[in-house]
């Protein structure tokens, strides 16, 4: 398994020192254009500066993670989406050139989601929430309500447009389910809410190239049968990439927690892992914010992800699991 980081840009900071200290090799990356303030990586020099940038700092850029650009126009059926996809096809293209193999993507017009970020964990650590009766009280955005019929048609019509140069440039597309898993957050429509809305679309296609980022915390807020759906998924080979964090609660109001104060058996789930044979990239996922850090950034901490890659790499070191 290769044990990697989500970097949001390509600048070498304190996380980069921190990162190769901990033996962690391989970066995947948001290289939205504003984070990097070069183009998106449409353009290839932009994308092979990136890895380059990358190289020098003593990592393998494996995988994109996130919107790498404007997506709206694309999630929500909108005027422009052609030329749109045309950009993400070329991205998809320069990636395969690159050996960028893995492309973490999501469909959530309203992103990843959470009502608070100041709920108190263990020690006063700050973590992330979602409670439905918040976030009902939200206003619509200015796309106004947009249906599940509607995203779904966007999505099918996506699929179909990308995921043939996917294939062609030897990419591997991991959807990410949506977070939360809950029906509609401010209008608009969220499809990707539970396990056979995940198999649903896995059937639009056959490709090798369409697979799934196992996000844990998200399935475990579905409230599904989280070890069931690895080895179904995993037995499949369609499990590309793992975040691992754990959550407390449900889809309609849940806080998240350090990766070992949570409902989760985490050795038991690299356990299935294993033995459904994944041997692909995973990494700490939302973590809580530690003493003598700002909430600026809440989830992605580095103290928190100190203490998370730290735990994923004893559980896998007892586990006797190879990890590079």
């Amino acid at each position: 398994m290769k044990l990697s980081f989500l970097f949001f840009s390509d600048k070498p900071d304190i996380k980069w020192e921190l990162c190769r200290q901990m033996g962690v090799k391989y970066a995947i990356a948001k290289l939205a254009p504003e984070l990097t303030g070069k183009l998106p990586p449409w353009d290839f020099d932009s994308l092979k500066l990136s890895k380059e940038r990358f190289a020098e700092g003593g990592f393998d850029l494996v995988g994109l993670e996130g919107d790498q650009m404007d997506m709206m126009r694309i999630k929500l059926g909108l005027r422009g989406r052609e030329e749109d996809v045309a950009l993400y096809k070329q991205m998809l293209v320069n990636m395969g050139k690159l050996g960028i193999n893995l492309l973490c993507y999501n469909f959530m017009a309203t992103g990843w989601f959470r009502t608070t970020k100041n709920l108190e964990e263990r020690g006063g650590a700050l973590v992330t929430g979602f409670d439905t009766s918040d976030a009902e009280k939200l206003p619509l955005t200015e796309y106004g309500e947009v249906s599940a019929d509607k995203i779904r048609e966007n999505y099918k019509w996506f699929i179909n447009e990308v995921m043939p140069v996917a294939e062609k440039s030897g990419v591997k597309m991991a959807l990410h389910p949506d977070d939360p898993p809950v029906p509609v957050v401010q209008g608009i429509a969220r499809i990707f809410i539970n396990a056979e809305a995940i198999r649903q679309a896995l059937a639009l296609t056959d490709s090798p190239s369409h697979g799934l980022t196992f996000c844990q915390g998200t399935y475990k807020t579905m409230s599904e049968d989280v070890p069931a759906l690895i080895e179904e998924f995993g037995n499949q080979g369609k499990i590309f990439f793992v975040h691992l964090r754990d959550v407390e609660g449900t889809a309609e109001h849940f806080r998240e927690t350090f990766h070992d104060n949570g409902p989760t058996n985490m050795p038991e789930m690299l356990k299935l892992y294993q033995k459904t044979g994944f041997n692909g990239t995973l990494r700490s996922d939302h973590v809580p914010t530690m003493a003598g850090e700002t909430n600026k950034h809440a989830g992605y901490g580095m103290s928190g992800n100190l203490f998370g890659i730290g735990y994923i790499k004893g559980i896998l070191d007892a586990l006797d699991i190879k990890i590079d």
